[in-house]
């Protein structure tokens, strides 16, 4: 028996929304060959802000915009549930992503479970992504066998962007939402919001929603106001 999963994909996880910056770009090519001549058996690993979990759900979008089916799995958020309840049948599906699977380790109920889990997507020739912060050699796996099975999995690393990367990645993330940020106002936010990707995207939030409102384009004078910034 599995218990219900309420995991939604972000609507704008996509591969055409993520930009493909020198750090990342040969990880992301070798994820669309896999997507593109199934099965893929992967482990993407890197800090936060590195886009594991944009990847992972951008290529369950992609499987499912094909008709394959899917499971996302954020496993920091399900570390509580029962592991065998909460993997049950997953082996049936077309792709499979673990997120954050770094959270669960350790225990020995979750590392069983997983084991028999990767057994049984590689004999069904099933699509497996996995994701941590750390590549699966540095992973704390008590597990000999689970071990072994993790670091026969494609490694796949990505790096942070550096700032133009991230005024890239802004200006690419506004434009699909139908967003005009010109060059100066994308620096103008870089400069002043925190270095992160996902700090960049909750101001990008807040300005599209404030923008709406007012009936304003994006300009400096307005970004100030909206987000109550000095200068």
């Amino acid at each position: 028996m599995q218990i219900p999963l309420p995991v939604r994909l972000h609507d704008d996880a996509s591969l055409a929304s993520f930009l493909a910056h020198a750090g990342v770009a040969a990880s992301v090519s070798e994820l669309q060959r896999g997507l593109a001549e199934p099965p893929l058996a992967a482990f993407l690993h890197g800090p936060a802000g590195s886009g594991r979990t944009h990847l992972l759900q951008a290529c369950a979008q992609a499987a499912e915009s094909t008709g394959r089916s899917f499971v996302y799995l954020p496993l920091a958020e399900l570390r509580e549930a029962p592991p065998g309840e909460v993997l049950a049948g997953l082996e049936a599906c077309a792709l499979l992503c673990l997120d954050d699977i770094d959270a669960v380790l350790g225990t020995r109920g979750w590392e069983e479970a997983l084991f028999h889990l990767y057994n049984s997507v590689m004999e069904r020739q099933g699509s497996l992504l996995v994701a941590a912060r750390l590549p699966p050699s540095l992973l704390a796996v008590t597990l000999p066998d689970l071990r072994s099975r993790l670091q026969a999995l494609l490694v796949l690393p990505l790096a942070l962007p550096d700032d133009e990367a991230m005024l890239a990645a802004l200006v690419l993330r506004a434009r699909g939402r139908g967003i005009t940020l010109d060059p100066e106002v994308a620096s103008y936010i870089l400069a002043r919001a925190p270095r992160s990707m996902g700090a960049l995207l909750a101001v990008l939030d807040q300005l599209d929603t404030r923008s709406l409102e007012a009936g304003r384009r994006l300009s400096i004078p307005f970004v100030r106001e909206a987000l109550g910034w000095q200068a």
